[in-house]
């Protein structure tokens, strides 16, 4: 299982370098806030700057289980967000970033 810290360090220098992808889905301005430009990159680093490892789960892939999806679901700004990513070296792909 990942460490938290080490994670969460690797998205954010992703996340810094532009290193950001998004996984195709339906309902997408709704689940993917980053993708559809409703939340920056910074805000998203921002939150999870914040999170603590508390806030933090992961798990496998449902397409390929050698791959762990990574979920932060923590309060920012009065809201309670949503982030689910996983890594594809260089990149982070995110799957999920909402309230």
């Amino acid at each position: 299982m990942p460490k938290f810290n080490e994670v969460k360090k690797q998205v954010l220098e992703c996340l810094h370098e532009g290193c950001v992808l998004h996984e195709s889905r339906s309902d997408i301005d709704i689940k993917n806030l980053l993708e559809v430009g409703v939340i920056s990159v910074e805000e998203v680093a921002e939150i999870i700057r914040r999170s603590r490892g508390n806030e933090y789960e992961s798990s496998p892939h449902h397409m390929d289980n050698n791959i762990d999806v990574h979920v932060i679901k923590t309060r920012y700004q009065s809201a309670q967000w949503y982030i689910k990513w996983y890594f594809i070296e260089p990149d982070a792909v995110f799957i999920s970033v909402h309230k």
